[in-house]
């Protein structure tokens, strides 16, 4: 498989990753289309440095105006709202604690885009994330982590399939993020110091709770607040408030420190207990996607990841049922949160990932 060297479409976020993406492509002859997502209401809105801002989508004008690129915008909002707001709600009000930009980028960013850029003739959709591909020999494309690991965006991309893969390009995927800005500043783009947004796009301020406050189901079912021995701590508003591992914020007291366990959602009941009970030693997975397309007949030994920020553990992967795994590690891992996404690793390629369902013991094996 070999990346497509004709039109490509650019989602420029008015960042200065997209916009270096943008302008490494112009630097090597391609015929560039800039394009932004309008996504939620942040336009209406006004909110300053976010992701569908009015100031993001002027900053990325500026940026295609800088590179003589066309540059449009299109409405996603519909897109959107159903494959990650919706499911943002859905799964919080589930117990879960969901990752939504895994979804805004299979959904959204490689599937709507990636829609609209073949109406502009466009073969290939390149983004400004910090991950690599590599063409294998097979047929098949390889997801990389990038080169910068403090920057690494693979585990966001794991849902990618093959059709999407051979679609995409990560142009900065090779370079750290003072090569990205020192880029910026040579090519005189208007954004080369514009801080980046560590916030999702949607979430105010971090407060996922306002968003689910937004409409008439709010923080889901309220209920009790208790020890795995049942014993009542206190009451909670809704348990969409909680996510396995949680500390603070409990709304109780106790002589030493209690951790979020479990959130059971059918009966409203969050399960709270020490530190030390937070460990799992495995997991079971569903919507598991093997990168290469193929389900292996025999269990997979690899890096296990199960948040964005958590150093990857080893870990024994074996098929369960069609997309559906468990997962075993070398040593026990501290709050397997469902509704999180778990990426497998063999060195740098991802080879497999799925959303966590629970924490398995070792008898379960």
């Amino acid at each position: 498989m070999t990346m497509s060297r004709g039109p490509v479409v650019v989602a420029m976020s008015g960042g200065v990753d997209s916009a270096v993406a943008a302008a490494l492509l112009v630097a090597q002859g391609r015929e560039v289309i800039g394009v932004s997502l309008r996504l939620h209401g942040a336009v209406a809105s006004g909110a300053p440095g976010r992701c569908c801002s009015a100031e993001d989508f002027r900053d990325a004008r500026l940026v295609a105006g800088r590179l003589g690129i066309p540059y449009f915008v299109f409405d996603a909002e519909r897109e959107f709202e159903a494959g990650v707001l919706d499911r943002f709600r859905s799964e919080y009000r589930s117990g879960r604690t969901p990752s939504p930009c895994v979804a805004c980028n299979s959904d959204v960013k490689f599937g709507a885009l990636l829609d609209r850029a073949r109406t502009l003739g466009a073969g290939s959709v390149a983004t400004g994330h910090y991950a690599r591909l590599r063409d294998n020999a097979d047929g098949t494309r390889s997801l990389l982590a990038a080169a910068d690991r403090t920057k690494d965006q693979s585990y966001f991309l794991f849902d990618l399939d093959q059709e999407q893969l051979s679609a995409a390009e990560f142009p900065v995927g090779d370079l750290s993020k003072t090569e990205v800005r020192r880029i910026a500043r040579e090519q005189g783009l208007p954004v080369s110091e514009k801080p980046e947004s560590q916030d999702i796009c949607f979430v105010p301020e971090g407060s996922y709770r306002a968003v689910l406050e937004q409409d008439e189901a709010g923080l889901g079912r309220a209920g009790e607040i208790v020890t795995r021995t049942g014993e009542t701590l206190g009451r909670h508003e809704g348990v969409a408030g909680f996510t396995v591992g949680q500390r603070r914020g409990l709304g109780i007291s106790a002589p030493s420190a209690l951790y979020v366990l479990q959130v059971d959602a059918a009966e409203g009941r969050v399960v709270v207990g020490p530190e030390d009970d937070l460990l799992a030693e495995g997991l079971r997975a569903s919507r598991w996607r093997w990168t290469n397309g193929r389900e292996p007949q025999a269990p997979v030994r690899g890096s296990l990841r199960i948040r964005y920020r958590h150093p990857a553990a080893g870990a024994l992967v074996t098929p369960a049922e069609p997309h559906a795994v468990r997962a075993f590690f070398d040593t026990p891992q501290r709050a397997v949160a469902p509704g999180q996404a778990a990426v497998l690793y063999d060195g740098d390629a991802v080879i497999g990932g799925g959303w966590i369902d629970g924490p398995l013991s070792a008898a379960a094996a």
